[in-house]
């Protein structure tokens, strides 16, 4: 299992809000494929404001976010694909033209998350990329799901 550290309301858009795409400026997952844990940060996106309203666009619900520093949730990663300005940028073919979401954002990595398991939040400190958590953590979330 590896984690994900996502600011608030970003990361209640991936458990609760349908967002099955993660935007990221790079590929951080690699080859991985399987389990993520979604922690979310401890600060929120900002402007604030401005994310929850994005959020409420596209799932029709106001997010008032407590959990910070928190793993709230598990998902699958179950692909990683560059968007198509993305992917022309660095001459990289794809197999389709279409945008593949509306949470997708172009000139990005998208990490593809399905099956999304909120859980009761576990605190925890995050940190940058895709990362392992220590045995005590992940056994915390196991016990969980």
């Amino acid at each position: 299992m590896r984690v994900l550290t996502v600011r608030q309301p970003w990361a209640w858009a991936i458990i609760h809000g349908g967002k099955g795409i993660e935007n990221r400026s790079r590929n951080i997952a690699g080859s991985y494929r399987g389990p993520v844990a979604i922690h979310a940060a401890s600060r929120e996106a900002s402007p604030y404001n401005d994310v929850a309203a994005e959020v409420y666009r596209l799932t029709g619900q106001w997010v008032l976010t407590s959990d910070l520093a928190a793993i709230i949730g598990v998902v699958d990663l179950v692909d990683v694909h560059v968007s198509d300005t993305h992917a022309e940028r660095w001459n990289v073919e794809l197999e389709r033209n279409e945008q593949c979401s509306a949470w997708a954002m172009p000139n990005h990595h998208h990490l593809v998350l399905a099956n999304p398991r909120a859980i009761e939040p576990i605190p925890a400190k995050g940190k940058l990329g895709l990362w392992k958590p220590d045995a005590e953590l992940l056994a915390q979330i196991e016990r969980a799901q």
